[in-house]
């Protein structure tokens, strides 16, 4: 098979959207035989250097006013590279598909969230508007609609009245940096380069509202725990800043961003528990890296949470700051209940594996020719 993929995000995002391409990119390459990857990107990236050599073809826009409009060539102009490179299939792979894509090439759109519909107070109006119109033109134009999880086939059955059928739920996989066990030495030079302490509690993530670490925060407060927050910063982390130092918790609490992956893997096997209290979530792939890194996770109940976390993992309500204080109370005196949580869960996450994410996907793109 020959891939045509929307590769912006694979480049110019470092979590999230990117992580999610650059997985599907490395996993296929290594579990399946598929013979050719188209990827179309905006503009030059680092992240170019670390993908594979062979296999992969990078698109960039031609033309002075295509590079100058690369938004526009994204949504109408790789139309027509998209027929010279003859692919048998098209993956948008961030809930979009190019406006005018030749019916004779079958077309798949990954759908991540659709939180801007489900809790709207997150978006301004203009951003909700042009979102809906991407992903409800591309829901039906797309041969076929993965869903990253079985909460998100449920808000685009819900919101973009797409016929179920229709859609696929694929779960993605993660980086296999947090697969590996690393030895005394490699955790002991982390525990050095950040100054950790040596216990803790670890949050991975934007610090943003809907992630509402804050909530953990002041679970932390009215205990003895350290708190490690890696993630870059939104406007709500001053809220976040102004409660640590109101109540002298800078001592305890540790902010770090720019962490490079293969140091962010050694961080997760490094701390006591992984606390992930989020709102809404299109899935939580730092709740699989957690899994994977043989470190317990709490998280919240409902919506995809127990689709990533598995019977094993601990839920809690994620606006009750108490019950979170007493789930990590709780795991962190009972040993033997963190190394069942431990045990069971790395047996959970074993599902995200590369071979059967490949292996599914592998299939689905399949039925659509």
């Amino acid at each position: 098979m020959r891939i045509s993929y929307d590769a912006k995000r694979i480049f110019h995002n470092n979590t999230g959207l990117g992580n999610y391409g650059r997985e599907v990119v490395r996993i296929l390459h290594q579990n399946s035989n598929i013979e050719r990857f188209f990827l179309f990107n905006t503009k030059k990236s680092s992240f170019e250097n670390i993908l594979p050599q062979d296999k992969i073809s990078i698109i960039y826009p031609k033309g002075w006013f295509w590079k100058k409009l690369s938004s526009l060539w994204r949504m109408f102009a790789i139309n027509k590279q998209i027929v010279l490179d003859n692919p048998d299939i098209y993956h948008g792979l961030s809930g979009e598909i190019p406006i005018g894509l030749s019916k004779n090439i079958a077309s798949i759109v990954s759908i991540h969230d659709l939180i801007f519909l489900s809790h709207p107070h997150y978006y301004n109006p203009f951003d909700r508007l042009i979102y809906k119109l991407k992903f409800k033109y591309a829901a039906r134009r797309a041969d076929l609609v993965i869903a990253i999880s079985e909460q998100t086939k449920r808000d685009i059955i819900k919101y973009l009245k797409v016929e179920e059928d229709k859609i696929e739920v694929a779960y993605q996989g993660c980086n296999a940096a947090y697969k590996v066990q690393y030895n005394h030495n490699q955790k002991e030079n982390i525990v050095k380069k950040y100054g950790l302490p040596s216990e803790f509690v670890l949050n991975v993530g934007t610090i943003q509202e809907r992630k509402n670490v804050l909530t953990l925060v002041k679970a932390i407060h009215h205990t003895n725990l350290h708190l490690v927050i890696i993630g870059s910063e939104k406007k709500y982390a001053k809220k976040v800043h102004k409660y640590v130092n109101d109540h002298d918790l800078s001592n305890r609490v540790h902010f770090l961003k720019n962490v490079p992956l293969a140091d962010l893997a050694i961080i997760y096997q490094l701390a006591k528990i992984f606390c992930y209290p989020s709102i809404c979530e299109g899935f939580g792939i730092p709740i699989i890296e957690a899994l994977f890194s043989k470190t317990p996770v709490i998280t919240s109940q409902g919506g995809c949470f127990p689709e990533a976390g598995g019977p094993s993992t601990a839920y809690i309500n994620p606006n009750d700051s108490d019950a979170l204080k007493k789930k990590l109370e709780e795991l962190t005196s009972d040993e033997s209940l963190r190394k069942s949580m431990i045990e069971k869960g790395y047996a959970y996450a074993q599902r995200f594996s590369d071979e059967n994410v490949a292996n599914h996907l592998i299939e689905l793109y399949k039925s659509v020719l």
